[in-house]
């Protein structure tokens, strides 16, 4: 059924190639219509889409394109202008079809997507002001009903320009049904461009040549309606939002033909003038805000790629790498002043991570490192060095590294509220100190130095341990700088 209506359209769109009659090509108009109309019943009958109104629209608008073409051929259409006004009506018909089904419905917010395409809709108006609207306005003499319905042309032309072109560079993909559409608002679009030519005097065409690219579109429109994609226009469609690429040629490509106007329409007058170079600096001012706007979202993103570099995804801290070069980035704020570095290891942790998995394992890690953050400055440098271990360096001397240490620990004995059940935890700590050796300290022997005191500092259950301690006392007695636990070392969980 599909193939033989297709068929009967396309053979009935050939006539008035053959016999060059008026009535023969009214009559294959109608015949067109007709059976695109069947089409588009038949669609919506057998596949039942879930938005049908833009179907409705285009069938109402094959009607009124109807009409208003036959009130033009039988009638005088320059003593009343109630064809200009149907075909105007089908002009809206099928711009609010348009609008429902091309216009992407996800992320539909995104500005960048709205400035390209209305780019794209001002070169269409500054070339449809040049090669059409002006010669109709300087031919008719006068602003008559029938002028300002001949400009309304192709501005709505450049209107159903814009959609198309903002639904094509966004959209993620489209339906064979869509496509069809696409080449059918487009074979509208050439159309009308054709009689927009001959009204502004520019072009001689037939009437029977003006009505073939409207038979052709409506026989399209009727073979999407029979595909079983159609069910999908309409419904919301996932985008593309950063197409930037081919929204950027399709820029390219109206300002090097807007910039062709000037010389094209050197014998514009005063107003026409006023109007080209109107446009022409919207259509400058709206590149340059686009060029601002992808130098913005290119710094942001290289921005973000730093930061996703440099930075552990779980916890927000540095990452390793990050932490290997913190010396180096702030010997400036750094330089003379002592810096200690604290190597912490959570007690416990493995427990957490059999008794209730890996997720709620990373609960701990994060609300961890949450407090690791909510205790050191805010210039000095917390890393998760992997796994369930920590390290803060910062230029701290003995002295405040001690406190540091026991707040950390203090604040690490506190209960952890997680999402599988409330947890207790503890935390060894070692710390390596350097004396104000300004760039010359490098983190991997701070890094050696704190790892070898946190071990022993877990294997004795000593809470914190000083690495230069470890050469003066002995490993198993007291230490006379380790912080003492009020907790066991296997804490229950």
């Amino acid at each position: 059924m599909q193939t033989m209506l297709t068929l009967c359209g396309l053979l009935i769109l050939a006539l008035p190639l053959v016999v060059d009659s008026r009535p023969l090509a009214l009559a294959a108009l109608f015949g067109s219509v007709t059976i695109s109309l069947v089409m588009i019943g038949l669609g919506v009958r057998r596949y039942e889409p879930r938005y049908p109104l833009p179907w409705y629209l285009l069938s109402a608008s094959a009607v009124q394109f109807t009409i208003g073409t036959t009130l033009r051929a039988v009638t005088d259409w320059h003593s009343h202008p109630f064809d200009d006004l149907f075909t105007l009506g089908g002009y809206c018909c099928i711009g609010a079809a348009a609008v429902l089904w091309l216009r992407p419905r996800q992320n539909s917010t995104d500005h960048d997507l709205l400035l390209d395409s209305g780019l794209i809709g001002l070169g269409a108006l500054l070339l449809s002001w040049t090669f059409l609207i002006s010669p109709i306005l300087h031919r008719s003499g006068g602003l008559s009903f029938t002028t300002i319905t001949a400009v309304t042309y192709p501005i709505v032309d450049a209107l159903l320009l814009t959609v198309i072109a903002h639904s094509v560079v966004t959209s993620a993909r489209s339906a064979p049904s869509l496509r069809l559409v696409y080449v059918a608002m487009l074979v509208i679009l050439a159309g009308d461009i054709g009689y927009n030519l001959e009204t502004a005097g520019s072009a001689e065409l037939g009437r029977q040549m003006q009505l073939m690219p409207l038979q052709l579109a409506y026989t399209l429109v009727g073979a999407a309606a029979l595909h079983p994609t159609m069910v999908e226009l309409g419904g919301p469609r996932e985008i593309h939002a950063h197409r930037s690429r081919q929204r950027a040629s399709i820029i390219a490509i109206v300002m090097i033909v807007a910039a062709l106007v000037p010389v094209v329409g050197s014998s514009l007058d005063t107003v026409d003038r006023i109007v080209v170079s109107s446009l022409f600096a919207l259509l400058l001012g709206g590149v340059l805000l686009r060029s601002e706007r992808a130098i913005e979202r290119s710094a942001r993103s290289e921005r973000r790629a730093q930061y996703q570099a440099d930075h552990d995804m779980l916890t927000g801290l540095l990452n390793r790498a990050a932490l290997l070069r913190a010396l180096h980035r702030n010997r400036d704020r750094w330089a003379g002043q002592p810096m200690a570095l604290l190597f912490i290891d959570l007690d416990g942790f493995k427990r957490v991570n059999d008794n209730y998995g890996h997720a709620v394992g990373d609960e701990l890690i994060a609300n961890a490192a949450a407090r690791i953050r909510r205790i050191i400055r805010r210039d000095d440098a917390a890393a998760r060095y992997g796994g369930d271990e920590f390290v803060v360096l910062a230029p701290l001397a003995r002295q405040q590294a001690t406190l540091l240490a026991e707040r950390l620990l203090a604040t690490m004995g506190e209960p952890f509220e997680l999402s599988a059940a409330e947890v207790r935890i503890a935390a060894s700590i070692g710390i390596a100190c350097s004396g104000p050796r300004g760039a010359e300290t490098t983190v991997y022997e701070l890094l050696r130095e704190a790892d070898s005191a946190m071990y022993h500092a877990k294997e004795f259950s000593l809470g914190y341990v000083f690495h230069d301690d470890l050469r003066r006392s002995h490993p198993g007695r007291s230490h006379p700088e380790a912080g003492p636990r009020t907790w066991h070392r296997e804490s229950a969980v």
